[in-house]
């Protein structure tokens, strides 16, 4: 399959880090193995002093697991991109070199800042209009400035460069067959879609539990935590979708607007110990290693409080969704990897006597990454045939060939935003968490403990 790619060049501003050596350079090869990023060149830029021969090196091997299963003109593509590819040291911050960059390099370029927030930000404000050559996109990783008003002022600052449709705002959560799989579920099925609102739905979970610790990423994580990391950019983006209305096509500006709709409509209501829950792991066992206590990892400061598990539960205030809780929930160091949305119907209104057994509310899970499908629901059990009995109708729903950063970078190339978070919903996911961060800053929820290789302690009722 090919893409028509609009991109002639792609500049990885932060190419020395660890979000484009383990992320976008196995992402982009997926892409370049599958003929999907035909004519690229890929061009690096950091702070540190590499030479030429240390940039293609890091190429070779990101693209080394894509070359494994590459055919022929795969293999051969992806070599010619590493050979190609170029270096050049560069502070972004200063006036002048990142311009001069763009001046130099075969345009349309997409300039992909894999760098820490306050860096972009620093580097696009430093950047005048006169410097931005056309068609130039500007991908900007999450998180999308710092709250509601960096955000905002972020916002203004990239639409002086470029028009908001060549600027990608990555999610790499929200990847095109995790989207197209709930669009396609909900709004094509007829017996779905009716039942999809309060009068039936009890309750919606989105949760994001990695069995992973902090794994070296204190310089970022510390000053972030569980609700900025994850609810505030990737968790709130998932509830939309489930949430939507449904958009007359799922072109990027229809499907856009239902998003937005949707998130002016959300908001976590006080009080905060009631609609909200944070904890941090202790030490524990984590897939047979030893993990220290979160605040004794490398590079954390304990006084930041930061929490390592997040819970929040948001209303939707419209006539689809009031009084229904949608509860977001993500945490680290937890004894199972779980990564689902799991909506709760409400129990049927009578059940005729006679039966026994369980009598259970039907759940709906999918599942991100393998994306699944697991409708529960309760039927006649083996044996007596009066008593009830739970069974799962379970589908594998279909997977992309490509890598998440690898759907984010065919968006990019090929000039279709669909996959990125526009402007006003970036700023509306910090409206969202803005006061739930302030009263946690002052201490108004209290910070919960648990130990790592645990479930998390139980999470609060709906």
């Amino acid at each position: 399959m090919t893409s028509q790619t609009t991109v002639k060049t792609l500049l990885i501003l932060g190419a020395s880090g660890d979000l484009t050596g383990r992320l976008l350079l196995p992402g982009l090869a997926r892409l370049v193995a599958t003929g999907r990023a035909t004519g690229l060149k890929l061009v690096g830029a950091g702070s540190d002093p590499w030479s030429g021969d240390q940039w293609r090196e890091r190429v070779r091997t990101a693209f080394d697991a894509a070359a494994e299963t590459a055919d022929g003109a795969g293999k051969e593509a992806l070599a010619a991109t590493a050979k190609s590819t170029e270096y050049h040291q560069a502070d972004v911050t200063a006036d002048g070199p990142l311009a001069q960059l763009l001046a130099d390099l075969e345009g349309p370029v997409a300039v992909y800042f894999a760098l820490p927030p306050q860096v972009s930000q620093k580097a696009c404000e430093i950047l005048r209009p006169e410097q931005v050559p056309a068609g130039t996109r500007l991908v900007m990783e999450k998180p999308f400035g710092s709250g509601e008003e960096s955000a905002r002022e972020l916002n203004k600052t990239l639409l002086t460069l470029v028009p908001e449709d060549h600027i990608h705002r990555v999610d790499h959560f929200l990847g095109k067959a995790t989207v197209l799989n709930i669009l396609g579920l909900r709004f094509a099925n007829n017996f779905l879609e009716p039942v999809w609102n309060r009068d039936h739905i009890a309750k919606v979970e989105i949760i994001f539990e990695e069995d992973l610790a902090l794994e070296g990423r204190a310089r970022y994580y510390d000053g972030a935590g569980a609700l900025r990391d994850m609810i505030q950019s990737h968790l709130l983006q998932i509830m939309a979708l489930l949430a939507i209305e449904p958009p007359a096509t799922i072109g990027e500006r229809d499907l856009r607007d239902a998003i937005a709709a949707v998130l002016r409509a959300s908001s976590i209501k006080p009080p905060y110990t009631e609609s909200t829950r944070r904890a941090r792991y202790l030490a524990g066992s984590l897939n047979g290693r030893d993990v220290p206590d979160y605040t004794a990892e490398e590079g954390v400061d304990p006084d930041r409080n930061t929490e390592t598990l997040a819970e929040v539960h948001v209303g939707i205030a419209n006539w689809r969704w009031k009084g229904v809780p949608f509860i977001l929930r993500s945490g680290k160091a937890l004894g199972a990897k779980r990564k689902e949305a799991v909506v709760t119907f409400r129990p049927v209104p009578h059940l005729p006597a006679g039966f026994t057994g369980r009598d259970t509310p039907n759940t709906l899970r999918i599942g991100f990454g393998p994306d699944t499908l697991e409708l529960d629901v309760d039927v006649n059990g083996p044996g007596d045939i009066f008593s009830l009995d739970r069974a799962a109708l379970v589908a594998e729903l279909n997977a992309s060939e490509l890598l998440p950063y690898g759907e984010v970078l065919e968006g990019v190339l090929t000039g279709d935003p669909l996959l990125s978070v526009r402007g006003d919903t970036a700023e509306e996911c910090w409206r969202i968490v803005e006061p739930v961060l302030a009263a946690w800053a002052a201490g108004k929820v209290p910070l919960g403990e648990y130990r790592a290789g645990s479930g998390g302690a139980a999470p609060k009722e709906a």
